[in-house]
C-alpha cells in the first residue's frame, strides 16, 4: 500500500479560541495513522467561510496532502459553513462519499439526515467533510476508509480501474 498524506482541519470557533478541547481531530488522526496514512497537518480554524475556503484552496493547490478531512461545521447552526467553503473551491464533486456516510449513520440515528457533509476534488486532493461530534466523525470515517485508498490512487494517477465485483478483495 502506498502511504497517502492526510491533513485534518477542525472547524470550530470555540476550539480555535481555546475554549474547547478538540476531540474529533485527534481521533481522526489516530484512525488515519492506524490505516497507514501519513498525517502531515492538523489545524483548528474558526467557522469563517472565506478563511476556510482560502486555507483549503491553498492546501490543495500546493498539494500538501492527498486527503483533507475537515471535522465540524456541517450542521444547521448559523455559523456552520464548512460544506459551502468546501464547495467554493471544488473542481469536481464526489457525491458517493457523503451518501455512504449518511446511509451508514442512518443505521445508528435518524439524525444522520441532518448532515450537510460534502466531498470534492481540487487538483489532486480529495476533501471530505466529517461531522464535529467525535462519535459521528469516527462512524463516518469508518464507513469510507476502506474505499479511500483506491480512490486516492486513481486521483494520484497510480491506479486506473474502479470496477471490481462486489465482495472481492
Amino acid at each position: 500500500m502506498r502511504s497517502f498524506r492526510a491533513a485534518i482541519v477542525t472547524v470550530s470557533d470555540t476550539g480555535f479560541a481555546g475554549e474547547r478541547v478538540d476531540e474529533s481531530g485527534p481521533l481522526i488522526r489516530d484512525m488515519l495513522i492506524q490505516g497507514g496514512y501519513e498525517v502531515v497537518l492538523y489545524r483548528i480554524l474558526p467557522d469563517e467561510r472565506t478563511e476556510l475556503a482560502a486555507y483549503l484552496r491553498d492546501l490543495c493547490d500546493r498539494h500538501e496532502a492527498d486527503l483533507v478531512l475537515t471535522t465540524g461545521g456541517t450542521g444547521f447552526s448559523p455559523r456552520d459553513y464548512t460544506p459551502e467553503a468546501t464547495l467554493d473551491i471544488a473542481e469536481r464533486l464526489v457525491p458517493g462519499i457523503p451518501e455512504l456516510m449518511r446511509a451508514y449513520s442512518l443505521q445508528k440515528t435518524d439524525r444522520a439526515i441532518l448532515s450537510r457533509s460534502v466531498a470534492v476534488i481540487r487538483k489532486q486532493t480529495l476533501i471530505v467533510n466529517l461531522p464535529g461530534s467525535p462519535r459521528a466523525a469516527q462512524e463516518n470515517l469508518e464507513s469510507i476508509l476502506p474505499a479511500l485508498e483506491h480512490g486516492l490512487a486513481i486521483l494520484g494517477g497510480t491506479a486506473h480501474n474502479c470496477a471490481r465485483p462486489l465482495g472481492s478483495v
